[in-house]
């Protein structure tokens, strides 16, 4: 009898700059074993309709249209890594996607992701699992952060971590003996960054951080930027687009250095330092961490790293990869544990870090 499902997870996040698909085998024991690897860059155009509506501009019509149309994309992300891997279909036990967020309300208990599981279905001719977040919503969750679940079955308790995820958003998991795990996002991640990348400089991002080290940071401007209420909020809390948008960004620009290298250092700076002070308000009151493991796009960014140093001198800074977790894979392997369980009609949300009043089992299913 075999001991494992053999899983193809997607990913698709705030950043919107491809879908992440990986091939994975979840073991009975909960270990796993990631096989392969596809990325699939959005169209141009299929970016900007995706980055139009979750800036709330577009019309019914744009959402229905977007929606197939990001479930075609993700079917065809998924043929291609079966391509790649040369595999059969009949091999792989399910998908499990994420979706693409184009609005999240937590404080309005609703949220909305696209890519609609039955076209990812039907052009796969694999049974898909996707639209995670509603059920832990109705349970009166914030319908995230749902990382942490496999953060908790990856990493343990063996050691007082923080998970720390910088994608578009970053979000972080604290694993400690001396607390209920419980996690929630501290602000904006890349996604200013990229914005200002695009703004500037004509670049999708800031590679390495490369840019962001030129520059010089403008600390008048960094203490405007760190009165965003959202930052002072108590956990559990989750935020996006609806809030860090194009609108925000413009709005914030206004008060800006002249110099574009000290705009994007500044940026930068702003990322590590919301995620330091996150630690110290709401983390290092009820625990002692020994370690932080950095994963998704912003663990390649140098400036982000020299700047978390800088305002965390006393913890050592780890990636996913010293776990042999691809940095960049780390939230698609987190969704195919999410998919697993509800297969396994288990529950899958942790309450203590999204607020639900009970554990449920996410995840709707199409055969």
């Amino acid at each position: 009898m075999k001991s494992y499902k053999t899983i193809i997870s997607l990913m698709s996040g705030t950043s919107v700059d491809s879908i992440d698909a990986c091939l994975v085998k979840i073991y009975d024991n909960l270990t796993f074993e990631i096989s392969d690897s596809y990325s699939l860059e959005y169209p141009k155009i299929t970016r900007e309709r995706i980055l139009n509506l979750a800036n709330n501009k577009g019309s019914i019509k744009d959402v229905c249209e977007t929606n197939f149309e990001t479930g075609n994309l993700f079917a065809k992300c998924v043929n291609m890594l079966i391509d790649k891997a040369k595999i059969k279909k009949e091999d792989v036990d399910f998908i499990s996607s994420h979706g693409q967020t184009i609005c999240h309300i937590p404080d309005k208990k609703s949220t909305l992701q696209i890519g609609d599981i039955s076209v990812i279905s039907q052009k796969t001719g694999i049974m898909t699992i996707g639209d995670f977040r509603p059920k832990d919503m109705a349970a009166n969750g914030q319908g995230a952060p749902l990382v942490p679940f496999a953060d908790k079955i990856l990493f343990g308790l063996d050691k007082n971590r923080l998970i720390q995820n910088i994608g578009g958003i970053s979000n972080v998991t604290v694993l400690s003996k001396d607390c209920d795990i419980f996690a929630f996002d501290n602000g904006v991640g890349n996604m200013l960054i990229d914005y200002f990348m695009q703004k500037l400089f004509d670049l999708p991002y800031d590679k390495d951080g490369q840019t962001a080290l030129k520059g010089k940071v403008d600390t008048k401007w960094l203490d405007e930027l760190l009165n965003e209420p959202y930052y002072k909020l108590l956990p559990p809390k989750s935020t996006g687009r609806e809030l860090f948008n194009k609108d925000y960004a413009e709005k914030i620009y206004k008060t800006a250095p002249s110099d574009k290298y000290a705009v994007i250092a500044t940026i930068t700076a702003l990322t590590a330092k919301t995620i330091a002070d996150s630690y110290k308000n709401f983390i290092f009151t009820k625990t002692n961490i020994e370690e932080i493991v950095l994963g998704g796009g912003g663990a390649y960014n140098k400036a982000i790293i020299k700047f978390l140093n800088e305002y965390l001198p006393e913890i050592k800074i780890k990636t996913h990869e010293d776990y042999n977790i691809p940095n960049k894979l780390k939230e698609c392997l987190a969704f195919a544990y999410l998919g697993y369980f509800t297969v396994l009609k288990k529950p899958n949300n942790i309450p203590s870090c999204t607020g639900a009043d009970c554990p449920v089992i996410m995840g709707k299913i199409s055969y």
